[in-house]
Parts: structure tokens; sequence; C-alpha cells
């Protein structure tokens, strides 16, 4: 444990270049200004983060400032307005100190081999009931000891927990342009399929369909692919095309019950597609009408990865193997991911 030389009355800075001391900066303090400004510059909401009092925040950074020498926040009375552009330079250099000390601290507890802890992830309602079972299985058969926290979301929903490091990793589909902070490896590819009832129109022709005749009927499908950026309404509006969007949903198994209330045509993934429970459907090849989308995973590039993470890596994905990790978290890095978003193989070649 680290400690620190305590003192009751704060020296002011000049007066420790006269005596020769040093400041003595503690983790507390820069911990403290960080919560101060991950929660909008408000004290008693940082000191509730903290769970500590809103005058022992107060007295933390005062003496930071004094220790520093220098004002971190502009302050209007007792209200504070902003960072003084020291101050921004200071809460820079704090949130990587302090993402070296938590890395330091993973990188102990893996060369101590430990093999307990807690594996947190958030991904999509496609992903969680149609890949990740079979994968979290296995790992919680390799790995007994690990705690697996699974959450579900849209992809605001997931980039809003990774901004908050509240899981671990990500994983998701499409566009990763909402994931700066992320490292990001891709998975597997797959591909769209419409799903009809056995008696609707469509269900009964023998040609290739194609978006003209799909843009006659309503469609259902994934939420967010309305948007004009997706790839779903980019492939309609390259051939001029402007489909009926009837229903959006997060969840597969809501489209389906749409489809078979009749709602309209549904556009969900191959994967979703359950041969066991969906014999009242038909599901028609799209070829390629729409692009394949790709799988991601993601995690803070700050994040140091153990032994037991590699391994969740793998079973997602066997060719993320040891050496192969260690080059994507070397100085080649983006090189080397760059490379694999090229060659990302289909999802059957992950099973």
């Amino acid at each position: 444990m680290i400690s620190f030389r305590k003192y009751t009355k704060p020296v002011p800075f000049g007066q420790y270049r006269r005596k020769g001391i040093e400041p003595e900066m503690k983790l507390q303090q820069l911990r403290f200004l960080l919560a101060v400004v991950d929660n909008g510059l408000n004290m008693t909401n940082a000191a509730e983060a903290l769970y500590t009092s809103q005058p022992g925040v107060s007295k933390q950074i005062r003496l930071l400032e004094e220790e520093l020498g220098m004002p971190l926040f502009v302050r209007k009375g007792k209200r504070i307005e902003s960072l003084t552009p020291a101050g921004v330079q200071v809460v820079e250099r704090a949130q990587r100190a302090l993402q070296e000390i938590a890395a330091i601290k993973s990188l102990a507890e893996e060369l101590r081999g430990e093999s307990s802890g807690q594996l947190s992830l958030a991904t999509t309602q496609t992903q969680a009931m149609y890949v990740l079972p079979r994968v979290i299985q296995r790992f919680r058969r390799a790995f007994p000891d690990i705690t697996f926290d699974l959450h579900q979301g849209t992809s605001e929903q997931i980039a809003d927990m990774v901004d908050a490091r509240r899981v671990d990793f990500a994983i998701a589909s499409g566009d990763t342009s909402a994931f700066p902070s992320l490292i990001t490896l891709p998975l597997f590819r797959w591909e769209r399929i419409a799903l009809v009832p056995k008696d609707h129109p469509l269900a009964r022709e023998d040609k290739p369909l194609t978006l003209a005749r799909l843009a006659e009927f309503p469609l259902v499908t994934y939420l967010f692919s309305e948007r004009p950026a997706s790839s779903f309404m980019s492939s309609f509006a390259a051939e001029r095309l402007k489909p009926q969007i009837a229903f959006t949903a997060r969840d597969s198994n809501i489209i389906k019950t749409y489809v078979r209330a009749g709602l309209g045509v549904g556009i969900i993934a191959r994967m979703a597609i359950d041969p066991d429970q969906d014999t009242d459907l038909v599901a028609i090849e799209l070829g390629t009408l729409f692009p394949q989308v790709i799988t991601w995973l993601g995690y803070p590039r700050e994040m140091l990865l153990k032994g037991y993470h590699r391994s969740f890596i793998q079973l997602l994905s066997p060719r993320y193997n040891q050496q192969l990790l260690d080059e994507i978290e070397g100085e080649q890095g983006e090189q080397v991911r760059a490379a694999l978003w090229q060659q990302t193989p289909p999802l059957l070649e992950n099973a």
C-alpha cells in the first residue's frame, strides 16, 4: 500500500520550493478531480458518485490546487463554471495516470495467474440469442470461477455502457464510428434473409427476389435499418427505390411475430432463423441485394487483456490466437487490425 506524508496545514506552493520540499500528490485527489469533471463540474454529484461528502471532495480539490500552485477550475462564487486551461491539461494527464495504474493492477493479477474475476459484455439481442450461448457455455466450462455479466441493448445503449466503463467488451454489427475509444476486431460476416408466411405471394415465386419486388411490400426489419445511411436503405437508394418500412424492432423474435401477423415481409439475419421453431415461415434468399454485415468485438484501448479475456476472444473467433493478439497489441497494431477487416470470415467458419 502506498503511504503519503501527512500534514495538517497545506503549504503554499512557493514555500515548497523555498524549503526544498516536493509536493506529495495523492491518487485520491486525482480520482476526486476526475469525478468532478465526469459529473458535469458538480461537487455534490461527484460526492454521491464517490460515496463521500461534498466538503470532503472540495477539500481534496483545494489541496490539489494548493500543491500544484495553480487553480484548476474557473469559479463564480461557490459554483464551478469550467476548467482552466491548466486544469484541462492536468485532467488529461490524470486520466492517463489512473489508466496506467489500473493497467499495472491488472498486469499484477495476470502475472499471479489468477483465474477468478469478472467478464462483462454488452451486445445486441441477435448476438445474445443466436451466437453467444455456445461461446459462453464453453467459456464457463473453462473458467468456472469467472463471473459473466451479459447486457443487451441497441448500438446507442451499448456505446453508453462502453463510455461509462460498465462493460469490458462490446459486440455489435456494422458501423463502428460510435465507438472511437475502442479497439475493434472483426469476428464474422453475416447476411440478411427475407421471411414470409407460407401463404405469402413471395413464398410461391420461383424467380430470384429483387429490390424492386421487395419495395412493393411493407417491410419489417431491425431498428435503425430505416436510417438513410444504413446499408439497408443505401441499397434501395442506389436503385432509386423507397422501401415501405412498416415496423422496426431490435428483437428478431418480435420481427417474426409481426411477419406471422401479416404486417409485412421480415428482413432479418440468417443466423436468427430457427429451423425447429420457424417451420410456419418461408425463408427467401436475398443473394447480393444487401451487403454482408460484419459483427465485431470491441474493448477499451487502455484495457490490458488478461488470459481469460484472450480465451474468450478465441472462442468467438479461433483465428485470434496468442500470436495474433500480441501483434494487435504491438506497435503495428493499427495495420494488423486494418488487414483483419479485409479478411473477415463468414459466420459458418466460426461455428
